[in-house]
């Protein structure tokens, strides 16, 4: 006889799409790892190598392994987050385009992955979904969280694949059609919660690592009151603060990029407990019942 697994998540698919290895670990991490524990079964979709990072962590600097094979010190890494997290990891198989600087900008190299055609981009995407059947898709806003080519594209990608995996025309050779009930964007820079955890570190006489990101958003403002609203509503709030060391090792995990001295450990998980133990999205699209806000990504399908 096949156990049959009671768990409140049993049969709940989760799907989020991230630009490079270790942005799953800074966006959304806790919330995976709180619903793996739920039963729910999730995957991590990263569309690029993250070959041409360069290396974050001053403590990596002289690593012969990350100097000589970036590509393949980011793919242990990653399996390392994964395991820390307790997700299901795929390779969407797109070369990393880099962070262009200078003035003017420079080219994005050819072949990369936030210059392919749009279609082309999608199409390995669409296949993951027509396979795993999620009911639930995350990724980032129209702006990618931060402008990078990666992640805008990773955007573009995620709403083509949303909306074209469900109809049967489309994509045609990457499996039966599947329709997402659930997309969201990723609010992970939340200016709501980087103002409550700068005030509460600032009333506690701790000295705020928030604290130039906060005047840049207050000077932004019209009226300098507070920080500027986002382009999409915190909808949905999913406790999580049981998890956030899953989240940190993840992080750490991720040894080329992350700094374990630096921004992301800049207030320990005890504080964020206290202040902010949520991780914030926005529902961009539902095709089930949900009223807002919510506190479950699976609101509605449950």
């Amino acid at each position: 006889m096949t156990a049959v697994d009671e768990r409140p998540g049993a049969g709940l698919r989760l799907l989020a799409v991230h630009a490079h290895p270790d942005d799953e670990a800074s966006k959304g991490a806790a919330m995976m790892a709180s619903y793996v524990a739920q039963g729910v079964d999730v995957v991590v979709a990263t569309c690029t190598g993250g070959e041409r990072g360069g290396i974050q962590n001053p403590a990596m600097a002289q690593d012969p392994h990350s100097a000589r094979d970036m590509a393949g010190a980011r793919r242990i890494e990653m399996a390392a987050a994964a395991a820390a997290l307790g997700i299901r990891h795929q390779w969407l198989g797109f070369v990393d385009s880099g962070l262009p600087e200078g003035e003017p900008l420079p080219e994005l190299p050819f072949g990369c992955f936030a210059r392919q055609p749009l279609e082309r981009a999608a199409a390995p995407l669409v296949r993951l979904i027509r396979r795993f059947r999620p009911q639930v898709v995350i990724s980032y806003d129209e702006n990618g969280g931060y402008p990078h080519p990666d992640h805008i594209m990773a955007h573009r990608v995620t709403v083509e694949a949303f909306h074209a995996a469900a109809d049967p025309d489309r994509y045609p050779g990457t499996g039966a059609p599947w329709q997402p009930a659930k997309l969201y964007y990723d609010l992970a820079f939340n200016p709501a919660r980087f103002r409550a955890l700068h005030f509460a570190l600032e009333e506690a006489g701790i000295q705020s690592p928030y604290a130039e990101r906060i005047a840049a958003w207050m000077e932004a403002d019209a009226e300098g009151h507070k920080p500027p609203v986002g382009r999409h509503p915190a909808t949905t709030q999913v406790d999580c603060g049981d998890f956030f060391e899953a989240r940190e090792a993840a992080l750490r995990a991720h040894a080329t990029q992350v700094d374990p001295e630096g921004f992301f450990f800049a207030v320990s998980a005890d504080m964020q407990r206290k202040i902010w133990p949520w991780e914030d999205y926005s529902l961009i699209e539902s095709r089930v019942d949900t009223s807002l806000p919510e506190h479950d990504l699976f609101a509605g399908l449950r």
